[in-house]
C-alpha cells in the first residue's frame, strides 16, 4: 500500500502509475484534505469504484504522492478530482497522472476529456492550457469556499484515437 509517511524529492520517471484501490483510501483522504479547502468524504471516494469510473495513484518510493478520478460517460470522459500531495508539487507529478488519463481515454474510445477548475487556481489552469485544454465555458458558484461560492472554469481537450 502506497501511504504519505515521508516525502522526498519526485522525479517523473521514478513514478508509478496504477490503479487506486480501496485500501488507499486513507492515504488519498489525507492528501485531499491537505489540497482542497472542501474535500471530499471517504464515502465520496468509495462511491467512485464502480465500472464507469477510472482512479488512479501515482506512487513513488512506495507512497501515495497523487491520485485522480476520472468518470466515463458514453464517449466522454470527465476528470473529476486530481490532487497531488503538496511536498511532491512541483515535481511534474500531477502532469504525469494528467497525461496518463489523457491516454487511457484515448485508449478506451473516449472523444474528450472535461473538466472544472477553481478560477483562481492559476497553477492548474496553466498545466490544463499548456497540455492543449481550452476555456468553453463557466460555472457560476460551482464551488464552495470560506467566502461562499467560487466560480469555476470548464475545459475540455479532445482526444485522437
Amino acid at each position: 500500500m502506497c501511504y504519505p509517511e515521508t516525502y522526498q524529492k519526485v522525479l517523473e520517471a521514478d513514478l508509478l502509475l496504477r490503479p487506486l484501490a480501496p485500501e488507499d483510501v486513507p492515504a488519498v483522504l489525507d492528501i485531499e484534505r491537505q489540497g482542497y479547502s472542501h474535500p471530499w468524504s471517504e464515502s465520496v471516494f468509495l462511491d467512485c469504484f464502480k465500472d464507469s469510473y477510472r482512479l488512479w495513484a501515482a506512487c513513488h518510493g512506495g507512497l501515495l504522492v497523487g491520485y485522480a478520478v476520472v468518470a466515463y460517460m458514453v464517449d466522454e470522459a470527465h476528470l473529476l478530482n486530481i490532487c497531488v500531495h503538496p511536498s511532491a508539487r512541483g515535481e511534474g507529478v500531477g502532469r504525469h497522472l494528467l497525461r496518463h488519463v489523457l491516454a487511457t481515454a484515448a485508449h478506451e474510445g473516449m472523444s474528450q476529456l472535461l473538466l472544472e477548475v477553481r478560477a483562481s487556481n492559476d497553477a492548474a489552469i496553466t498545466l490544463y492550457e499548456n497540455e492543449g485544454f481550452q476555456e468553453i465555458g463557466q460555472r457560476p458558484g460551482y464551488y464552495p469556499d470560506a467566502n461562499g461560492r467560487e466560480d469555476a472554469r470548464v475545459m475540455v481537450l479532445g482526444l485522437s484515437q
